[in-house]
Parts: structure tokens; C-alpha cells; sequence
């Protein structure tokens, strides 16, 4: 059994920065979930340092702890987990990046371990959903975002980390019927930003419409889209206000504060839910760390709810997975 050290008896500032304080070992055995980083940046199109943004959130995560009073939950009562440490990328190579990627990962869902992926760019989406595709086939999509991430290209580019969803969408690496995006928002080229998203399957809730129906119908409505597929959760920083996410490459004002950011995470319980990631923290910008303070906490959130779901196979081991009452 893996958990955290004890923060009460052994003082935060000491040992080796890793998530929550975890074990950082590489094993497939006895665990139940995986932190990881893929400190890939060289696909972004504006700021660059998102290749820091792992141990950005690990340094601050030594203040988490294990008991979770919002869902009321002990996480380690109920799973083991790891710091598996970072995935090998190639600096200005994706597509080498990518094939680390699915190697790093195969073993992990093999063994029905949960990753939880801490980026990097965007753009490292595509390689988390190829992994997962083998084990799955194509999958339901939840991603969190200000940018839809389904443009053609980037100055005649196909892989950078405004294009990642469309090219999973082309690869038939997702289920488009199940598939979601919440919070686009901000100055566009044209209307058909929002519109190819739909046109390649996805439906889609710009930020405008969740707030004009609420948090509770927004959650709703992903959980009867997903419906009990197997779903991958993405989640950019930018998705929430620059206000309480400052540290981002390509921020958008209007977004969510830091406890919906959070709500919008505790609300996927009840999902059929089997991997995370969390992308585009940029350390340089993030002045108090007020970014790896919400994006550790966000992590947390997705450390519960696979806590939740083993807590739920232990007392009912079939039949659990479907769509949450809300």
C-alpha cells in the first residue's frame, strides 16, 4: 500500500519534491493511480515554460492531505498511488514524444492503473488518448477549457496544442457521441471555432451558456452525454479566470473562480472515469503560486474521485459505473 508521508511527523520541507508527498517509484503493482509529468512545451504558440509545469505542482502539493472534507473520503483508505515520475520527451520532437508516451502508459492501463498527467502543453493530450484508445478503443471525452483545441493547424502545423483534439477526432481515437467540451470563451477567427468542434461530433457548452444555466445543469449534462463510457477528463488551467490562474500561456478573462473550478471536478463523480490530465501551467507567470495552488488542489480532486469509484466497486462490484442524480 502507497500513500503519502506523514506531514505530522515528518516536516514538509524535507526529502524529495514529489506529488502529495507520494512514493516516486515506477511499479504497476498494488496501485490503484499514478501521478506523472510529460514536461513537453515546444507545441505551444505564444508562452513557453509549460515543460516546468510538473514540479511547479509538486512543490506546492506537499500541503495536501489525505483526508478530503468536501467529499468526505480518506483517499488512502480506499487506494494506493504513486508519484510514477516524468515521461522522457524529445524537446521539439512530437512525435517521438508521443511514441514515449504510449510506451510510459500501456503498462500503467494495462494493469488498470489510473494516470493522472500532469503537462506540459496541450498538445500532449493526443499521446495520453492514443495510449488509452489501446486499451479502450475509442473514448469518451470531458475537457475543461477556454480554447476548443480543434483547429486544423498552427502556422501550417498539425501537431501543436491548439490542434490536438481534432487530430484524435480524425485518428477515431474518441467516442464523438459522448464526448464533451465545457468553458470556450474570448475573441475567435470566425464563428467556425466553435462550430468545427460541433461539426466533428462534440457538444459543446461555451462558458457564456454555463453560467446562464448554472453549474448544476452544466454537470448534468455531462454526465448524460457520458453516460457509463469509459471517459478521459481534460483539464487546461486557462479554463479558469487568469484571476486565480495567472500562470497559463494563453489566459481568457471570464472563467470560473478557483471553488467552481474545483466544483466542476468534484461533479464528475459517478463517471465511468479512467484517466486525467492537467496541462499548460507556465511556473514564470504564476507570481505567489497561485496556479500550482489551485492545479495541485484540482489534481487532489482527481485523486478523489478515482478513491470514490474503488469505494464504490468495494461495496457494489457490479454495476457501479452510470450517470450521477444530480
Amino acid at each position: 500500500m502507497y500513500k503519502p508521508k506523514d506531514s505530522s511527523k515528518s516536516p514538509r520541507f524535507c526529502g524529495v519534491r514529489t506529488f502529495m508527498r507520494l512514493e516516486q517509484i515506477k511499479t504497476t503493482d498494488q496501485i490503484d493511480f499514478a501521478v506523472l509529468g510529460v514536461p513537453f512545451d515546444t507545441a505551444a504558440s505564444n508562452r513557453t515554460g509549460q515543460r516546468l509545469g510538473p514540479q511547479h505542482i509538486r512543490n506546492f502539493s506537499v500541503l495536501l492531505r489525505p483526508y478530503n472534507p468536501d467529499m468526505d473520503i480518506n483517499i488512502f483508505d480506499y487506494c494506493s498511488g504513486v508519484d510514477y515520475g516524468d515521461i522522457d520527451v524529445i524537446p521539439g520532437n512530437i512525435h517521438r514524444t508521443y511514441d514515449n508516451m504510449v510506451a510510459e502508459l500501456t503498462p500503467l492501463l494495462e494493469k488498470n492503473v489510473t494516470p493522472i498527467i500532469m503537462g506540459g502543453d496541450h498538445s500532449i493530450s493526443l499521446g495520453n488518448l492514443r495510449a488509452f484508445h489501446k486499451k479502450y478503443g475509442p473514448i469518451a471525452l470531458v475537457h475543461f477549457d477556454s480554447h476548443g483545441d480543434t483547429w486544423d493547424n498552427y502556422y501550417g502545423e498539425k501537431y501543436m496544442h491548439g490542434t490536438p483534439f481534432r487530430r484524435a477526432a480524425e485518428e477515431g481515437l474518441l467516442d464523438m457521441s459522448h464526448s464533451i467540451q465545457v468553458g470556450m470563451r474570448g475573441p475567435l477567427y470566425s464563428p467556425d471555432d466553435i462550430e468545427d468542434a460541433r461539426d466533428l461530433g462534440f457538444e459543446v457548452i461555451p462558458m457564456k451558456e454555463a453560467r446562464e444555466i448554472g453549474l448544476k445543469e452544466v454537470m448534468k449534462r455531462i454526465h448524460q452525454r457520458v453516460g457509463s463510457c469509459p471517459v478521459f477528463v481534460s483539464y487546461d488551467i486557462d479554463f479558469v479566470d487568469p484571476a486565480y490562474a495567472p500562470g497559463t500561456g494563453t489566459p481568457e478573462v471570464g472563467g470560473p473562480t478557483s471553488f467552481e473550478a474545483l466544483e466542476y471536478v468534484r461533479g464528475l463523480d459517478g463517471l465511468n472515469l479512467v484517466g486525467f490530465d492537467l496541462v499548460e501551467v507556465l511556473p514564470t507567470y504564476d507570481h505567489n503560486e497561485i496556479t500550482a495552488a489551485l492545479s495541485s488542489s484540482i489534481i487532489y480532486e482527481m485523486i478523489t474521485l478515482t478513491a470514490l469509484k474503488k469505494k464504490k466497486l468495494l461495496l457494489h462490484p457490479v454495476g457501479h459505473e452510470g450517470t450521477l442524480d444530480i
